[in-house]
Formats: structure tokens, C-alpha cells, sequence
């Protein structure tokens, strides 16, 4: 068996498992069971809300991007070509 392999077996064992456990809790202690699920499932998305927060106000922005495009048309430099393009070619 390969490593890979092995440590598949054990992360299906052990997700059988805990369905298993969390059959029986939710069985026996349900309001509870069920309380600390919402808990964890409401904190976890807290918890990666705060993290893409505190890594946008973390990170410095951008440098600006720089246009290689003269901003006065009447200074732009023309290559020539005078005659528009149709879009088709004709051969």
C-alpha cells in the first residue's frame, strides 16, 4: 500500500467514525449537539470573514498603473496609415 494510500484509509476511517460519534452524541444530547454545531459552523465563517479583513487592511495597495497613452489627443503622434480600417480584408 502506498503512503497516499494509507493515510485515504485512515481519513475514511476516521470520517466513518465520527459520523458514528456524532450519530450517538446527537442521539443522546441533542439540543447541545446541535447548539455547538451551529456554534462552530457560525465561528468558522467568522473567523474567515476576519481573516480576508485583516489581510485587505494589512495589505498595502497597488502601485498605480502607468498609460503608455498621451492624455492630449492633439499631441498623439500618427504613424502615416491615413486610410481607415473596414474590418474586412479582400483579397
Amino acid at each position: 500500500m502506498d503512503k497516499d494510500q494509507g493515510i485515504g484509509l485512515v481519513i475514511l476511517l476516521g470520517s466513518i467514525l465520527g459520523i458514528i460519534v456524532y450519530g450517538v452524541l446527537l442521539f443522546f444530547f441533542m439540543v447541545q449537539v446541535l447548539a455547538l454545531t451551529a456554534f462552530v459552523g457560525v465561528a468558522a465563517i467568522f473567523v474567515v470573514l476576519a481573516w480576508i479583513g485583516y489581510t485587505m487592511a494589512s495589505t498595502p495597495p497597488p502601485a498605480p498603473i502607468e498609460t503608455s497613452e498621451p492624455t492630449d489627443p492633439s499631441k498623439a503622434e500618427t504613424s502615416g496609415d491615413t486610410k481607415p480600417s473596414s474590418g474586412s480584408k479582400k483579397e
